[in-house]
């Protein structure tokens, strides 16, 4: 049965913060398994992962952390608390080891990463969109189908004002993590014509 509903379209909603959502989480009303985000105070499902994702992104955290230098943390699925009414759950998130998490906020993050088949068109653009308001400097969306890399980078004053779909042959440096440049084709993940 699905956790969503538009009985309510069209009218006005309760607005939720950070805070009330995790305790809602901590005393069982909300499972803490299931897989959803907090935009501007409203729950957002995020879509079921298929296991192209789920290899893909095995692949790349394999890669990742053996390539990390000490000082940079590579944090999977963590939650990024972005406000009091926002949190979203990049695949990965890079930042400095040094930082203590509760100071991880938007600024901190060197670079967020999103492993995309059916929220493809999402993590391009709204999600992306809400990186860059809250100052992540760049921000990789791996299309699972079609093995490539959108990155987005260089913050304007309307989001990224650099944006480039790199191939799986294609070497994909992060500006401020490059120890992390990556060639999805290296990793043995080349486009498909299945379904993820």
């Amino acid at each position: 049965m699905p956790l969503e509903t538009q009985a309510a379209e069209g009218m006005p909603r309760r607005c939720w913060t950070v805070a009330e959502v995790e305790e809602m989480v901590r005393v069982g009303i909300i499972d803490e398994d299931e897989r959803f985000e907090l935009i501007g105070g409203e729950v957002v499902p995020m879509s079921p992962k298929g296991a192209r994702h789920e290899w893909i992104k095995i692949e790349l955290n394999r890669f990742l952390q053996r390539v990390a230098p000490a000082h940079l943390t590579i944090a999977p699925e963590t939650t990024l608390r972005l406000d009091a009414r926002t949190f979203v759950e990049p695949d990965f998130c890079v930042f400095r080891r040094d930082l203590d998490l509760k100071a991880l906020d938007g600024p901190a993050v060197l670079l967020a990463v999103e492993v995309a088949d059916s929220s493809l068109n999402y993590d391009k653009g709204r999600k992306s969109g809400i990186y860059a308001a809250y100052g992540v400097r760049e921000v990789w969306v791996i299309d699972v189908i079609r093995a490539t890399i959108w990155v987005h980078r260089r913050l304007g004053a309307s989001g990224y004002t650099d944006i480039a779909e790199l191939s799986s042959s294609e070497l994909a440096t992060p500006m401020l993590a490059p120890e992390l440049a990556v060639r999805l084709s290296d990793l043995g993940i080349a486009p498909t014509t299945e379904q993820a």
